[in-house]
């Protein structure tokens, strides 16, 4: 990541000092840094990579809404509620369409995890919530296995079939997931076989404005975009490698 990058180059430049490469290296991670911590910059790679916003009232109605998880904090007790972290629009604006008609069922697909503190997945988890928020609970199916895109693509598709739905052509998907992730994910559905449309949230990027602040104070924000960003490269890229897209 940029951010580990940078520091291990500070840090070895620090420590070999003395020595000419040393010499470079230091310089080399405070420009670095200096690079990726800018506004202006950050803001304007994630908001050229994140597919543009849709209005609500230029969607059509659909059968599903398929919602990735990956939005609540896992290791939270008591599981008496549902704890957010970034990312919450991926539930709130799944219930807004719903309420609006948009989608007439919710399939939340996401497992445990890698360390599960608590056997609740995080699918039940944003079951929980949508229910309290209004979704009846026989809307609602959950995928609870899924720990990365790939199955969540994967058991999605093996549940459409179970299920029946979405698949006659009066019929249609809606993949629900951050902004950034978009990409990887419908091609994970588009590789399975599954076709949905899209609809992106959780936006990070915003329309990029050239000012003072932007260009020279530094921001920590920027880091964590440049972190979603490398992220998505990569996961890109080793999933075109193993064939998942």
């Amino acid at each position: 990541m940029p951010f580990n990058i940078c520091l291990i180059l500070i840090l070895l430049g620090f420590v070999f000092k003395q020595k000419s490469w040393g010499k470079i290296l230091l310089p080399t991670g405070i420009i670095l840094l200096l690079f990726f911590s800018n506004g202006y910059i950050a803001n304007w790679a994630i908001h050229k990579w994140e597919p543009k916003p849709k209005e609500l009232s230029s969607l059509p109605s659909y059968e599903l809404g398929i919602v990735l998880t990956g939005v609540t904090n896992l290791n939270m007790l008591p599981k008496d509620r549902t704890y957010f972290t970034r990312g919450a629009d991926r539930a709130t604006h799944t219930v807004q369409l719903y309420k609006m008609g948009k989608i007439k069922k919710v399939l939340i697909t996401g497992g445990l995890g890698y360390d599960p503190v608590h056997p609740l997945s995080e699918a039940e988890s944003l079951r929980d919530f949508m229910i309290w928020a209004g979704v009846k609970e026989s809307d609602i199916i959950t995928e609870t296995k899924a720990v990365n895109t790939r199955e969540n693509a994967l058991f999605s598709e093996e549940i459409i079939r179970s299920h029946k739905i979405g698949l006659e052509s009066s019929e249609k998907l809606l993949l629900i997931t951050s902004a950034f992730h978009m990409k990887r994910a419908k091609a994970c559905f588009l590789k399975v076989g599954l076709n949905p449309d899209t609809f992106p949230v959780d936006f990070y990027g915003k329309v990029p404005r050239l000012n003072f602040k932007s260009i020279v104070q530094p921001d920590v924000g920027s880091l964590v975009a440049w972190h979603k960003l490398t992220k998505e490269w990569v996961g890109l890229a080793v999933y075109s490698l193993v064939g998942y897209i």
